[in-house]
């Protein structure tokens, strides 16, 4: 039930609020089990749906007794924050991040602002049929809204940056999503002047053309604006994504090279996790800083688990969803985009000079659909083509294969430092996907330049 971002489908048919309810009753349930304070705060982004499943969500809590807090529209990484610092035992998320306006989803917080864990992942689906006493009068949960900390969240947001960024033209995207008002205020807060797109949500265009999948707009917007740079945040604001003036995309990886090149007297560790899909340019570009990269799987709870790990202070994807340890355990877009502007600002240095920190290496992506996306793995053939890959790629590049973890596909990514080598290696493998264990439809994405999956 539980992706690598909570649960998610199309809203009214499988996210429906029925499912709400039992999710948010068995979320109550297990915070009880927990003897935890019986309080949570849940927040949504603009999808029209995300009132109704909303409701239904602060129904199951407060039908097993738990107090809800609601914040209405809110950016995922701002619920971490209240979550964590306000004393609520969980936060709820009512989204479906980058996804089209009529999917929806809901992501649970753990009481430290962190993704809940596998384990209390399972538990929670063990419980949405459980048997439980009903609380009836006083002992009924309410459902109530808090203002407040909106100015809270943004407080703290503000206090990111000391320098203030006066003078500084930034133009925001704000996705028409949970990022849509906060995301362009807090840096008008900080005094600097905001020329905004996608900031009129109607509950039906979240992500559309916009955002930080879409990164086009952004992009053309910072060119023929004069901004200083442009950020896009996603429909849930937990990634941030930048363009310099020239129109030029600066992902995940560079802006984690960027900064990570701006502290390096003050990092410790000297070391920055990134993904599988993280790019040997950048792996190269960190050596030269005397910092090394260390590579989790997809998804950010793997690379926070990383993080953890190393003690490390920066990680995150090329999709721009990037955890900065000292400001919260989470990815939050807002943060990430105000951790730029703080380097920009101190650097003195233009956005451009910065965009060059390092040449990415060619990188190819196949999405190969297939029946069986666990097949490959049995398949003897598939095998020795994936070693005969990289053996032939030897010291100058790198294969990644690996199983989608929501669809029926292999993902099949080939990096070198020469386009003929990446290309000549990444056919080989396909064709011995293709010739050994079939393949429906195979997709090629240049990642060269782009945001990885």
């Amino acid at each position: 039930m539980f992706g690598t971002d909570g649960v998610r489908g199309v809203a009214n048919t499988y996210i429906s609020p029925d499912l709400c309810f039992k999710l948010g009753r068995a979320a109550g349930l297990l915070i009880l089990q927990k003897g935890l304070a019986p309080s949570v705060v849940i927040g949504r982004d603009t999808r029209i749906s995300g009132s109704m499943l909303g409701a239904a969500l602060a129904s199951g809590f407060a039908h097993v007794g738990v107090n809800v807090t609601t914040l209405g529209v809110f950016p995922t990484g701002g619920i971490s924050y209240i979550t964590r610092t306000q004393g609520f035992s969980m936060g709820a998320v009512i989204s479906a991040s980058h996804n089209p306006a009529p999917d929806n989803g809901v992501k649970f917080l753990a009481h430290d602002g962190r993704k809940i864990t596998e384990a209390d992942e399972a538990a929670l689906v063990a419980m949405l049929e459980p048997a439980y006493e009903i609380p009836v009068g006083e002992h009924v949960g309410t459902v109530l809204p808090n203002p407040t900390y909106t100015r809270a969240y943004l407080d703290f947001l503000v206090g990111l940056v000391p320098e203030r960024l006066d003078d500084m033209t930034v133009a925001i995207d704000g996705a028409h999503g949970a990022g849509y008002e906060l995301g362009s205020e807090v840096f008008s807060s900080l005094g600097a002047k905001v020329i905004k797109t996608g900031v009129h949500p109607n509950g039906n265009n979240i992500n559309h053309e916009v955002g930080a999948t879409h990164p086009a707009t952004i992009q053309e917007l910072t060119k023929t604006s004069g901004a200083d740079f442009g950020i896009a945040y996603d429909g849930d604001a937990d990634r941030a994504v930048f363009s310099d003036p020239q129109g030029r995309l600066i992902n995940g990886d560079r802006l984690m090279a960027i900064w990570c090149d701006h502290w390096k007297e003050n990092l410790e560790p000297k070391a920055v996790v990134g993904t599988v899909m993280s790019n040997g340019g950048f792996a190269s570009a960190m050596e030269r800083s005397g910092i090394s990269l260390h590579r989790a799987n997809v998804g950010d709870k793997y690379v926070a688990a990383k993080m953890d790990e190393l003690g490390g202070k920066i990680g995150g994807e090329q999709s721009g969803h990037i955890i900065f340890s000292e400001r919260g355990p989470t990815g939050d877009g807002l943060i990430t985009a105000l951790e730029f502007a703080r380097v920009v600002r101190r650097s003195g240095r233009p956005v451009t000079e910065l965009f060059d920190i390092y040449q990415p290496w060619p990188q190819l992506l196949a999405n190969v659909q297939v029946s069986d996306k666990d097949a490959f793995k049995n398949s003897a053939e598939v095998q020795q083509a994936i070693v005969a890959a990289e053996s032939e790629l030897g010291g100058h590049g790198r294969i990644n294969v690996r199983a989608s973890g929501t669809q029926p596909m292999v993902r099949v990514m080939v990096e070198a430092d020469a386009y003929d080598l990446r290309d000549r290696v990444l056919d080989q493998v396909v064709a011995a996907f293709e010739e050994h264990i079939g393949v429906e439809k195979v997709k090629r994405v240049d990642l060269t330049h782009a945001l990885g999956d």
